[in-house]
């Protein structure tokens, strides 16, 4: 069955930004060098080039990395479907590892499989030159901006 998942509006805008390269990236994402490739209603596609660092002594890609990669596709699918303020926090993902990596570049694409006020199931393919190289799914909360306290 393939279904088209109901989602919340789209922001074009937001999608925009993420495919901007001039926007900056920050921590895990940037060290990794994550690049996000296309942005479209329910679905994101970010790449990965292979790197030295990112290889285990036996040659092959981390499988941390490639977590890594499906938890960031996971809950940045969500964002041109969310208000502005919201976030989205990851509170599980599976991940099957398929086949090893050792070159080229890793692509993930995430697919919104269904969305609330309050929650996203996302699953996520993800492939290196031309094969199937992991599979994952995931759940995602959709935090409220946090208001300020008056304690604060």
């Amino acid at each position: 069955m393939d279904l088209p998942p109901r989602l919340p509006p789209f922001d074009q805008e937001v999608a925009r930004r993420f495919l901007d390269s001039a926007a900056p990236s920050s921590g895990l994402p940037e060290f990794l060098g994550l690049r996000t490739t296309l942005v479209e209603p329910g679905r994101l596609r970010v790449e990965l080039s292979v790197a030295p660092k990112l290889l285990t002594r036996f040659g092959n890609m981390h499988g941390g990395v490639l977590s890594a990669l499906c938890d960031h596709a996971l809950g940045l699918v969500c964002y041109p479907h969310m208000q502005a303020g919201q976030w989205a926090a990851t509170t599980e993902f599976k991940l099957n590892l398929l086949a090893p990596v050792s070159s080229g570049k890793v692509i993930a694409e995430a697919r919104i499989v269904g969305m609330t006020r309050s929650t996203a199931v996302v699953r996520i393919d993800v492939e290196n030159q031309g094969r199937t190289c992991g599979a994952a799914q995931g759940t995602v909360l959709i935090m409220q901006p946090k208001l300020p306290n008056a304690r604060d």
